[in-house]
């Protein structure tokens, strides 16, 4: 059953980024008008209320910067792999590695512009689409969830659900509040995200098994 809801969830998550990665390419105008308006909205209060600004700035360039997030895998795989745990250590190490991949090909292939203002409060560089903020934070967030051990304490484990959460939610936000990105660029983000923490979780629980066919078989030992 658990195996079955993993292939779902990463082929629903990569499915619909595909088609979100279909109407940024295209233009969709409703996709475009939305990320605009937001975008315009964010910036204007970035721009006036510069305490707050420096805050998201900091919580962006260093508490959730891509490169903090793959320090904290790389730190994950090394603990894993000193306690015999070798196969997780090296799922965890290809999945923060396919990420970045993607994130970069995508971005490669879209050439997406990122906003641009008059007044910036922030800036970054190469294309926009995916946001590698954001998808880095779901990927790395999701794999630490899912290496939490099965008689983790209750508390314990509702307190990496809420820091990953707000980990996932607030660097997107800090994204857009900035002015670096647009709605859909974060968006994607999270779904192409996702879809790589249950690719690799599912793969982990079925190595001979395509995501494509999943059989009801009961959870994974």
């Amino acid at each position: 059953m658990w195996n079955t809801w993993l292939s779902r969830a990463g082929a629903g998550c990569a499915l619909l980024a595909a088609v979100l990665t279909g109407l940024v390419v295209t233009g969709w105008p409703p996709l475009i008008s939305y990320d605009d308006r937001l975008a315009r909205y964010l910036h204007a209060y970035a721009v006036t209320h510069g305490g707050v600004t420096h805050l998201v700035r900091v919580l962006s360039d260093w508490l959730w910067d891509p490169w903090t997030m793959r320090a904290l895998a790389a730190a994950a795989c090394l603990w894993l792999w000193r306690r015999g745990d070798r196969p997780r250590a090296v799922r965890v190490g290809a999945a923060v590695l396919a990420a970045a991949a993607v994130q970069q090909g995508l971005k490669a292939l879209t050439g997406r512009a990122r906003p641009e203002w008059p007044d910036p409060v922030a800036t970054a560089h190469f294309a926009a689409y995916p946001s590698g903020h954001a998808m880095t934070a779901t990927v790395v967030c999701g794999l630490l969830l899912w290496l939490l051990p099965a008689k983790a304490p209750a508390g314990a484990v509702a307190a990496a659900r809420a820091v990953a959460a707000v980990s996932v939610l607030g660097v997107g936000f800090t994204r857009l509040y900035l002015g670096v990105h647009w709605f859909s660029d974060v968006l994607a983000g999270w779904l192409l995200g996702v879809a790589v923490v249950a690719l690799a979780a599912f793969r982990y629980a079925c190595p001979g098994r395509s995501p494509a066919s999943p059989r009801a078989d009961g959870p994974a030992r």
